[in-house]
Order: structure tokens, then sequence, then C-alpha cells
């Protein structure tokens, strides 16, 4: 059992080496598995593709998309911009640390880092550029802002988390998500206000700002869509999935009839869109959870905790190894695809030193989010350069600030286990 193990994993990291996507890379160790005298057959592994997506829970992950997508379409980030830019607006860099609030309250909507990015970053990195802010700065800053979506609420990955464990309520994941989020965005704010500081612009062209209470007039309807979807998971009126799918209406509606930024016209398209966004997203979500039940059929997890703790049973050790480790796996590998096949193989390692699950589920997310700036995976920073021209090697050195910002607060969020699981605690 063991060299069929080895087996699998061989195959999988060998065929990432050379580029073949994760999805082939899974489906092809875990069958590798089976043909050399592994457990499970491949009637088990089709047949456990299929029903990792037959999931009421599940459906929550293309419905959030498709709401973020809506909502990108229909410019509500512009709305969240000008409410941002009026209350940070008058700070020493004020209009990137609006950003940074602006990408923190879109991924309040769309729980997508790469949502909230282009989402905010197509609109706002041209406009600080032609107000006099470094384009670079601005664009690293904003690309580091948009991974604040995957762990503000409604966060995918946190929802990804809780399907794949088992263990613990998506409810309390999402809960849990909210102050390392906005911990995360503070610490990306003190960035950006010691960065304009230190290098002071000379606004070549100052926006007019709104009110703090006009922005919130016009943006009315945009704000109340974090309420709307977050109020009604904790007050219990829906779960998660409903929630999704009341997001989705709630953002058709602010679209098409008081905002009036899309057009029955376009539907099909941000459904085409939508669909483009999910269907590579779920197929490795399938093909992960196969991969997930066979390793724990294998009792790979449990083994590969005693062989850990084996070798140290200090919790915090442990937990700097699986930091490294996560921040590794970050920049080698999309997130959701790194959550389903590592949550249950470093859960039991985690529990073994007394770690909560709810606050190692909080590390792990806030880990990987990092490799949306990272090379060689990094989606933001790809994503950026496309839309800025600036050179990926440019950016990497624009992205070593708001790394070093998010890693700070990531040493908080390890050290400090009530930031994760206070607020799930009240619940």
């Amino acid at each position: 059992m063991t060299a069929t193990v080895g087996l699998l994993f061989l195959v999988f990291f060998c065929l990432l080496a050379i580029g073949v996507p994760v999805l082939a890379s899974i489906g092809l160790g875990v069958i590798a598995n089976s043909l050399m005298g592994g457990v499970v057959s491949l009637a088990y592994i089709v047949r456990n593709m299929v029903q990792a997506l037959d999931s009421f829970t599940v459906l929550a992950v293309p419905l959030f998309i498709l709401a973020g997508e809506i909502m990108g379409q229909g410019g509500i980030s512009k709305k969240l911009f000008n409410f941002a830019n009026a209350c940070m607006g008058r700070f020493t860099g004020g209009v990137p640390m609006a950003t940074v609030l602006t990408c923190m309250l879109f991924g309040a909507i769309s729980g997508s880092g790469q949502a909230t990015f282009a989402a905010v970053g197509s609109i706002m990195i041209p406009a600080m550029e032609e107000q006099g802010y470094d384009k670079t700065f601005v664009t690293g800053v904003t690309a580091a802002s948009g991974g604040l979506g995957v762990l503000i609420p409604p966060s995918l990955p946190m929802v990804m988390f809780a399907i794949t464990v088992g263990t613990v309520s998506i409810d309390s994941m999402l809960t849990a998500g909210i102050i390392p989020g906005v911990l995360c965005g503070t610490a990306l704010m003190i960035y950006c206000y010691i960065y304009c500081k230190r290098h002071p612009v000379k606004i070549h062209c100052q926006q007019e700002t709104m009110g703090i209470f006009e922005s919130i007039k016009d943006g009315f309807w945009a704000l109340m869509t974090p309420v709307v979807i977050l109020g009604g998971i904790y007050s219990g009126l829906f779960t998660a999935t409903e929630a999704a799918a009341v997001a989705c209406v709630y953002a058709l509606i602010v679209s098409l009839f008081i905002y009036r930024t899309v057009t029955i016209k376009q539907l099909p398209g941000i459904l085409l869109r939508a669909a483009g966004l999910n269907a590579p997203i779920l197929i490795i979500v399938a093909a992960a959870t196969v991969l997930g039940r066979a390793l724990a059929i294998q009792n790979v997890p449990e083994a590969l905790a005693a062989a850990i703790l084996s070798i140290t049973n200090s919790k915090w050790m442990i937990m700097l190894l699986l930091n490294i480790l996560l921040l590794v796996v970050g920049m080698l590998m999309e997130t959701l695809s790194a959550i389903t096949i590592l949550a249950p193989i470093l859960m039991p390692v985690a529990m073994g030193v007394g770690v909560d699950p709810i606050h190692f589920g909080v590390i792990m997310v806030a880990n990987l989010a990092i490799g949306f700036i990272t090379p060689p995976v990094g989606t933001n920073l790809y994503t950026a350069a496309s839309i800025t021209g600036i050179p990926v090697k440019n950016l990497c050195k624009a992205i070593i600030g708001p790394v070093i910002a998010l890693l700070i607060a990531q040493l908080f969020l390890v050290l400090i286990p009530q930031l994760s699981t206070f607020l799930p605690g009240l619940l």
C-alpha cells in the first residue's frame, strides 16, 4: 500500500513539474494508484467524481461566482470605491488605501480573489496612475488586495475548506474570516500609508470626492449586498448555498433595474463568462475529492500526522512547518485545488498538536491567499501584468512590500487563535 501511495504522489508531482494541468495530474495519479493495486477501482473514481459535484453545498461555489460576475459587469466596484474614497481619501496614501478597502467590500460580494482584482483593478489602477501615483506601486497593492476576497465572507475557499474537511460548518468558516480579512486589509493600508509618506505624491489630477453621506446614498444598494448575503446567513434565514442564490437574484435586480448598468442582451455573455470560470474549478474539485477519499481510505492523513508528530510534538515548530509548506504550495497551485487536496491530509497534523480546526482553516486560506501575487502561479500577478502592461519581473519587486505586510498579519493570526475563533464562538 505504501508503494502505491508513493506512486500516486510521484506521478502527480512529476506531471505538475512538466506543466501538465492540475486536473490531469490528479486524475492520472489516482488512476496509476488504482492500476498498481491501490484500494480504489476505476469505477470508484468515476462514481465519486459525480457524487462530489452532486451536492447542494457545492452549489454555493458556482452561484457566488455568478453573483460576482454580475456585480462586476454592473459597475458595482466603482460605487464601492466612491464610498471607500470618501472614508479614506483625506489621509496620506488615501486613494491606494481606499482601493484596499474597495477590494475588501467587493470581496464581501464575490468571494473570489481573481474576480475582486479584475473588477477593482481595471478601474482603479488607471485612475491612480492618472492622479500621479507610481503605476508599479499601485498595481502591486491592488493585486495583493484582490487576494483579500478569499478571506472575507462569502469566501469560496472557506466554503470549500468546510466542505472538504466535513468537521466544521460553512457558517463558522465564513464568520471566522471576518477579523482576519480586516486585519490583512489593515496591514496593506498601513503599508500604503508608510510608502506614500516616504514617497510623497503630487496629485496631477484631483478627482472630485463625494462626501460620506453622499457616497452612501449613491451606492446604497451596492453597500447593501454584503449585508443581505451575510445577514441572511448569520441570522439563520438561509444557508450559504441559498445565500448564493439570493446574491444572484439581488445582483440581477440591482444591475438591471436600479442602476441599469446591465441590459438583458448582456446576460448571455455574463452567464458564459461565469460558466467559463466555474467549469475548471468544479472539475478540479471533483478530481481532488476523489484523491482525498483515496488517500483517506489508505490512511495517508493519519500516517503523515503520526510521522510528523514522531519527529517533534512542539506545536509551534509544527505550525511553522505547516505555514512554510502552505506558502510554497500557494506559489505552485490554485487555491481551491490546494485546499481540496491538502486540507484532509494536514488537518490531522494540526489537530494532533491541539490546533482548532477553524483556526487551521483560516491559517490555510490566509497562506494560500498570498499565492495570488507570488510566482510562478500568482494569478493576480499575471492578470495585473496583462491589464497594465508592466513586465512581471517589475511587478515581482512591487509585491515585496505587500507580501511582507501580509506575512506580519499572518504571524498575528498564527499566534492569536482568538482572531479566528472569537466570532464563530459567538454563533
